[in-house]
């Protein structure tokens, strides 16, 4: 019959003579993806990482990026949940420009990120006559590392949580509403409850990302051992002093965003309701 419905139709069988223009390519990029990190891993499991892993820098650098990328996971959920929240629920004057704002900090180079923060935030910079007045001088010092962190990793906590927000309905807010929840009630025990797997994936993307930040903390928090010299950092001046400082920094940094990647993976497939 015409007005019967048509049956899905299934995708035809790959032929085979049109594989190689697909796989060539494809198999070219995934080479160039895995070769080094499988390189990482056999030359740090030739070499000597325990004794490395003793050496003092290695233990400040990790000691100090494990630190600073927590402080600013921590800030970057407590300032971006509000943010990401009237996002997505409010239109107000400036939303916009606030989007256009998350999206350009997205893209910045890191070295852009470091300028753009010495020159806000220098001795000389645009506020830096202000904070040393009240005593205050922000560059070179362990804060700096938090605040370039925080700059190029919250936009990834901030666009997740916003996309968990945008999926709960609408209905269910007018709801709670009519049954007398107040808005604390309503964010507490049905927005956040709802949006949490959206949350968790977006902290674990904002802390991967801060503790892989070099380029903005070089500029602006510099390379001080025990100090503002992260992992990054210490891994970039290992190759000029101790090479083996750098494999064992880089091996650990690998690993612990193999965990975080494993963890967000696995949040992914978590249902949204349990």
């Amino acid at each position: 019959m015409s007005g019967s419905p048509r049956a899905p139709t299934r995708p035809r069988d790959f032929p085979r003579r049109s594989l190689w223009w697909f796989a060539l390519p494809a198999g070219a990029l995934v080479l160039l993806w895995a070769a080094p990190i499988a390189a990482l891993l056999l030359r740090g499991a030739s070499a000597n990482l325990v004794q490395y892993l003793r050496d003092p820098m290695v233990q400040h650098a990790l000691r100090l990026s494990l630190v600073t990328s927590a402080a600013a996971s921590l800030i970057a959920v407590v300032c971006g949940t509000p943010l990401a929240y009237s996002l997505a629920r409010w239109e107000f004057p400036g939303r916009r420009t606030i989007e256009s704002l998350i999206d350009l900090t997205l893209v910045l180079p890191p070295a852009v990120v470091g300028v753009a923060l010495l020159i806000a935030f220098g001795r000389r910079g645009l506020f830096g006559p202000a904070l040393g007045a009240i005593g205050v001088s922000l560059p070179f010092t362990t804060v700096a590392v938090v605040m370039a962190q925080l700059f190029v990793a919250a936009p990834f906590f901030v666009r997740a949580a916003r996309i968990a927000f945008d999926a709960i309905a609408p209905q269910i807010e007018e709801a709670a509403a009519i049954l007398g929840a107040s808005p604390w009630q309503l964010v507490r025990f049905i927005m956040l409850p709802m949006a949490r797997r959206g949350l968790l994936a977006g902290l674990i993307l904002c802390w991967t990302r801060a503790l892989s930040e070099f380029g903005a903390t070089i500029l602006f928090a510099g390379n001080m051992p025990g100090r503002t010299q992260t992992m990054p950092l210490a891994i970039y001046l290992g190759f000029e002093s101790n090479v083996g400082v750098a494999l064992a920094l880089s091996v650990i940094l690998l690993g612990v965003s193999a965990v975080l990647l494993f963890a967000l993976r696995r949040f992914e497939r978590e249902p949204i309701l349990s």
